[in-house]
């Protein structure tokens, strides 16, 4: 929530300080700090984040190792098939590192990921990804596979699924080894023998690729970074417990452990699972759409807009991030005829009314800002990098990047935190990030 300066310096103008303090109260009324300084939970999240590591299966976040370090040589001559399977897409390609080190992509192909549709068997699961990637065959005898669903990594490489979303329908993956089953499954099919094949999640390809053809750059760590639909992050653990320095996965969405407001509660109990997946439910893409909708409804109850804009808000019964979106760059751009076009913008009687939504919903993405700079900030002490040379933090997701002003209120925040540690970082983005990563890891 912003002061009358604040939003001054944001382009936008308050009519009166008054109207500003009437968000700020019913904000507060509804448990929504309006105070930047709760955003920062770091110590809350290291601390769970620790704890975890320390063998507390009791804690919020998991933490899954990987048994991966980036590679400390680029990849050279060298081809690698690629496979990228998340959600209901399945995507598969040949990526070719030349004599330089420069990756170049080539049969690309995207098609449904298997069990979408129905209910698939193993054989029949197996068979489905085979026959996606059947015109790869023998162009290549290493596989990256990234694989975005629960799964816990064995030190070979491999990976055995948890539990599917519930786009996929597979039940007798569940405690499988995806790659050796795979291979398995190719090798009867004529296919030479496969002699790698690596399974990750997409936050650990956004960092391999942070740390892919730097252009001579030096980095102390990587960090990998999605907020997306989702959200999750990737750091690189030092040596703790007897075990090696490796990219440790955190499972930062699961954390629970802070203060939620009456929005947060009200839509998580009307989530597909209640009490899990909570920071998430505060940030990610697929759920701040649906927690403006929260927030909207208790607008139109605590009466601080017109009565027919109120009426308006409660035959509202859903909400897009992409809608939301709209109506923040609308409103504070001052063009009144998108915003006016837009489905909360469509709510408002005059300007007031606008000013007043607007506001609530900014708050929002205001909070969103600080526990994602949160994260990255975890991520960067607890990789005890960053002091002489400065850590690569890749970033990846359109919630990220495209959300009304959110990537520059994370670095806003994020030097706030960082920047009395002296700790050094640069974030950065990269075109075909998980594919090159996920190459990249095929070849490790």
């Amino acid at each position: 929530m912003h002061d009358a300066l604040s939003i001054e310096r944001f382009g936008v103008f308050a009519y009166t300080v008054s109207m500003t303090e009437i968000v700020s109260s019913f904000l507060t009324r509804h448990h929504f700090s309006v105070n930047p300084a709760d955003y920062n939970i770091i110590s809350l999240l290291r601390d769970d984040m620790n704890a975890k590591l320390g063998g507390d299966m009791t804690r919020w976040q998991d933490m899954t190792h990987t048994w991966l370090l980036p590679p400390a040589n680029p990849p050279k001559n060298e081809c690698v098939i690629v496979i990228d399977a998340g959600g209901t897409n399945f995507r598969s390609c040949l990526v070719s590192f030349d004599a330089d080190g420069v990756p170049s992509i080539s049969d690309f192909k995207k098609g449904v990921m298997p069990g979408v549709a129905k209910e698939l068997s193993k054989a029949e699961f197996f068979d489905a990804i085979a026959d996606n990637i059947d015109y790869l065959k023998n162009k290549a005898d290493r596989i990256g596979f990234c694989f975005s669903y629960s799964m816990t990594i064995t030190k070979d490489g491999d990976g055995i699924p948890n539990s599917f979303s519930k786009e996929v329908k597979a039940r007798e993956v569940v405690g499988v080894p995806v790659g050796a089953t795979l291979c398995a499954v190719l090798e009867k099919r004529g296919w030479n023998k496969i002699r790698h094949i690596a399974l990750l999640n997409d936050t650990v390809a956004a960092l391999l690729a942070g740390a892919a053809g730097n252009g001579g750059k030096s980095y102390s760590s990587y960090i990998g970074f999605i907020l997306g639909t989702g959200m999750n992050g990737a750091y690189i653990q030092p040596a703790l417990n007897g075990e090696n320095a490796q990219i440790v996965v955190c499972e930062n969405g699961k954390f629970g452990s802070f203060d939620r407001s009456d929005f947060d509660v009200s839509l998580d109990k009307k989530s597909q699972h209640p009490g899990e997946y909570e920071l998430e439910k505060c940030c990610s893409g697929g759920y701040l759409g649906p927690l403006g909708l929260e927030a909207l409804h208790a607008v139109a109850e605590d009466g601080i807009v017109s009565a027919d804009c109120a009426a308006a808000l409660r035959n509202l019964h859903e909400l897009s991030l992409i809608e939301l979106d709209g109506f923040l760059h609308a409103h504070a751009e001052k063009n009144a005829a998108k915003e006016k076009a837009s489905v909360i913008g469509s709510c408002c009687t005059d300007e007031k009314d606008a000013q007043v939504l607007f506001e609530v919903l900014d708050a929002l993405v205001e909070r969103c800002a600080g526990y994602a700079a949160s994260i990255l900030a975890a991520c960067a002490e607890q990789s005890g990098a960053g002091k002489d040379e400065p850590i690569c933090m890749l970033c990846n997701g359109t919630t990220f990047f495209k959300t009304y002003r959110l990537q520059e209120r994370i670095e806003d925040y994020l030097s706030s935190y960082l920047a009395p540690q002296k700790i050094r970082y640069e974030i950065v983005s990269k075109e075909d990030d998980i594919t090159i990563g996920t190459a990249t890891a095929g070849l490790v």
